[in-house]
């Protein structure tokens, strides 16, 4: 499980191609300095598992699936482009921002963006099966980054990014049709499955 809060940005080595599947190797310093084999680091909000990480480079490398690399922006990559970050949180760690699997259900658009004085407000298209999970001042991740939706259409949304973010992650480069990773509210997913097996009442769920 992660937060959402990233820890570093780290770029590509390289994505080299085994058939459907790929090898991704990332740099980045901070997130290998203790990783093992078997570890999660979640890399541009995607999940991955360690398969060989070395502290001296400060390099590691995943095993990104065909299921990975359908659902995510992780086949799009290449040398040099910069990745979101961030280690499985600690049980002992404070929950900065929201709960997040590091399981990405789909991209979306960057549609525009908006400067501000010292902030931008950017908006996303919003895949029609996923509308229903992304609500007003909810939470969702956006290349595994954990943000609150300050607004919401049909068929977008939009999120209000302050400088650490914009300076910190690669939200703060991100251009007009370029794809990032979504993953809603996992609690949104919970409560619908709930009503749908009639395992609870609406009644119940809000209790």
């Amino acid at each position: 499980m992660f937060t959402g809060i990233i820890e570093e940005l780290g770029h590509v080595v390289a994505l080299s191609w085994r058939g459907d599947s790929a090898v991704l190797t990332v740099s980045g310093p901070r997130v290998v300095e203790d990783a093992v084999h078997g570890a999660s680091i979640a890399v541009n909000g995607v999940c991955l598992t360690v398969t060989d990480a070395d502290a001296a480079t400060g390099q590691v490398r995943f095993d990104v699936m065909a299921e990975t690399l359908r659902r995510s922006n992780l086949g799009r990559l290449t040398a040099g482009d910069r990745v979101n970050l961030e280690r499985a949180v600690g049980v002992a760690d404070r929950l900065g921002g929201h709960i997040v699997q590091g399981h990405v259900d789909g991209t979306a658009e960057l549609l525009s963006r908006v400067p501000g004085e010292r902030w931008e407000v950017v908006r996303f298209g919003l895949p029609q099966e996923l509308a229903g999970y992304v609500v007003q001042k909810g939470s969702v991740a956006v290349d595994g980054v954990s943000l609150t939706v300050s607004g919401v259409a049909p068929d977008a949304f939009e999120v209000s990014l302050i400088p650490t973010t914009l300076a910190l992650t690669t939200l703060g480069t991100r251009r007009p049709g370029e794809q990032v990773n979504l993953e809603v509210d996992v609690l949104a997913k919970y409560v619908e499955r709930l009503l749908q097996t009639g395992s609870a009442s609406p009644a119940e769920v809000l209790r």
